[in-house]
């Protein structure tokens, strides 16, 4: 798959240090409403299919997708105190065909009946960028998935690589912000969203005050975008059953 965009002062192809991984993100809604829909032997099921995963060559906690050293405990995303979705998540994994084939063993293991889930995939872009200092764990993320719209489509090609320079000021705020970027994913092979933003913040003011860089430099006169926000949380707390 090509990319859309070329590489900037910020991104650099992810291609460059091998065959991109697969991206896999997720927006998932409780359903286990009533008693014995999802119980405690499912959620063992679930984190048994993640554990298997993880062997299998799976990223699934995002912390160490800018740290290779650190853990690989699945990790998702609180975000039901912000969004109608209670949680959501992105992991890699090392191709489109395992990533559909693990999505799938997940659904059967349990999972399926604790969330009715939005599944994205796509291929990883560009690489990750750390921001400046930006070592330690951060305990939020930032979500973005975006599309071009009808301006970015009937925009020449120099304009386009103006703009992608012009955005390249709000990114390098970004890195200045200590907000660690886990590169850009391309969706658009099976989604509406034509690529996947993952940011790894301190705080979500850090966010917050990031975006308005954004504005400033008009990245949004090109794209529709959603963006997600959520505090990082172990799986096997958001998997935990709502009746024992």
């Amino acid at each position: 798959m090509t990319s859309l965009t070329g590489d900037t002062d910020v991104f650099s192809s992810a291609a460059a240090s091998g065959p991109p991984k697969a991206s896999v993100m997720f927006l998932a809604y409780r359903q286990d409403d009533l008693p014995g829909i999802y119980a405690e032997h499912h959620r063992e099921a679930v984190l048994s299919v993640l554990h298997e995963l993880a062997n299998e060559g799976w990223t699934l906690a995002l912390r160490k997708v800018f740290d290779p050293a650190s853990n690989n405990d699945p990790m998702g995303i609180d975000t039901g105190f912000t969004h109608d979705h209670d949680i959501a998540g992105v992991f890699e994994a090392p191709s489109l065909e395992v990533a559909i084939e693990g999505t799938i063993r997940l659904e059967k293991a349990g999972w399926a009946r604790a969330f009715r889930t939005e599944w994205l995939m796509g291929v990883k872009e560009f690489a990750p960028v750390m921001g400046d200092g930006a070592i330690s764990d951060h305990a939020w993320v930032f979500l973005a998935l975006w599309e071009w719209n009808d301006q970015w489509c009937e925009a020449t090609p120099s304009e386009r690589t103006e703009y992608d320079f012009e955005c390249d000021i709000a990114f390098k705020g970004d890195l200045a912000h200590k907000v660690n970027i886990a590169g850009r994913h391309r969706m658009d092979w099976s989604h509406r969203w034509h690529h996947l933003g993952a940011w790894e913040v301190a705080h979500p003011d850090i966010a917050d005050s990031a975006i308005r860089g954004h504005e400033v430099v008009a990245d949004f006169k090109f794209t529709t975008s959603r963006h997600i926000v959520g505090r990082l949380t172990p799986l096997s707390d958001l998997l935990a059953p709502r009746f024992l």
